[in-house]
């Protein structure tokens, strides 16, 4: 399945030569301007998104499928996704303390790819207690091996494997060739 992933700087949104894509994966701190961007210059047949730390809490597009908390199939993929990042300030949206994100993961049923904002703890983390990944993130890939783990928030472009996962860090959009 073919997909495109973008997530955290808007400049960076729409600028791939694509042909149509099944899939437009959104992962958070985009403008929707930039999403109804993508979305209309990829042409997918399905869009699936979380919000990021930066994002409004207003409902997506009706064309996005928001995955945060939740399961949908597609392409003979099970799809999950969590919104957000680390509580690293008093007020805003889809902020969440680690404890509570591992505790609402603890019976989260297994996906193949597991659409996130946020990291793993002690993956692909940048300096500072702002981009400090999710605990219950590791737990929950540890427990169910989804084939893929797409997150943005770290302002990176890097793939780590653990066990049978490929954790996909995503700046700007990416080209991703999903397989089940």
């Amino acid at each position: 399945m073919r997909a495109i992933a973008i997530a955290d700087d808007d400049s960076l949104v729409g600028l791939l030569d694509s042909e149509p894509v099944d899939l437009l994966l959104c992962l958070g701190d985009l403008w929707d301007a930039s999403i109804e961007k993508a979305y209309f210059r990829y042409t997918p047949r399905k869009t699936f998104g979380v919000r990021g730390n930066h994002d409004s809490d207003a409902p997506f597009a009706s064309y996005v499928t928001p995955l945060h908390f939740t399961i949908e199939e597609y392409g003979g993929l099970k799809f999950g996704g969590f919104n957000g990042s680390w509580r690293y300030k008093p007020r805003g949206h889809h902020l969440f303390e680690q404890e509570e994100v591992s505790r609402m993961l603890r019976h989260f049923p297994r996906v193949d790819v597991f659409v996130a904002h946020n990291s793993p703890r002690g993956i692909h983390e940048r300096g500072g207690d702002t981009h400090q990944g999710f605990d219950g993130f590791l737990t929950y890939i540890e427990s169910n091996q989804p084939r893929y783990f797409l997150h943005g928030h770290q302002h990176l472009r890097e793939v780590t494997s653990i066990g049978n996962t490929e954790i996909v860090g995503i700046f700007g959009e990416t080209t991703l060739d999903l397989t089940p």
